[in-house]
């Protein structure tokens, strides 16, 4: 099992910027796979971004050049720097795990969730 724990939502004005933290706990944490994906009311869960044990990351083209993903293994945690925020950045954001080295975009590929952390972009 693995236990996420997100943090760092909030309330920011477009063109703001936040860090969102991911807390992992539970079995291995330097081998795993994590993505980052968000929810906004009345849409579907959608992908945002993933990083694997190499480092190597994945982000959707809403975010790319945006959004950076990076990780401490040494705190097991991930982090998300989200910059230059638009209004349609607004969702909850749940950061995921798999156990395996491979990067997939598809939410049933991740079996750990955490319960997420609302960002709210203001115009």
């Amino acid at each position: 099992q693995v236990q996420l724990v997100e943090s760092g939502g909030g309330l920011v004005q477009a063109g703001g910027s936040l860090r969102l933290s991911c807390v992992a706990a539970g079995r291995t944490f330097s081998g795993n796979t994590f993505g980052w994906f968000r929810q906004a009311p009345g849409k579907e869960r959608e992908f945002v971004a993933a990083i694997n044990w190499q480092d190597s990351t994945d982000y959707a083209d809403s975010v790319k050049g945006r959004f950076t993903i990076s990780r401490d293994n040494a705190k097991n945690t991930v982090y998300l720097q989200m910059n230059a925020l638009k209004p349609e950045d607004t969702a909850v954001y749940l950061c995921a795990s798999r156990v395996f080295k491979t990067m997939p975009r598809s939410l049933s590929s991740y079996p750990y969730w955490g319960q997420g952390t609302q960002v709210t972009v203001s115009s």
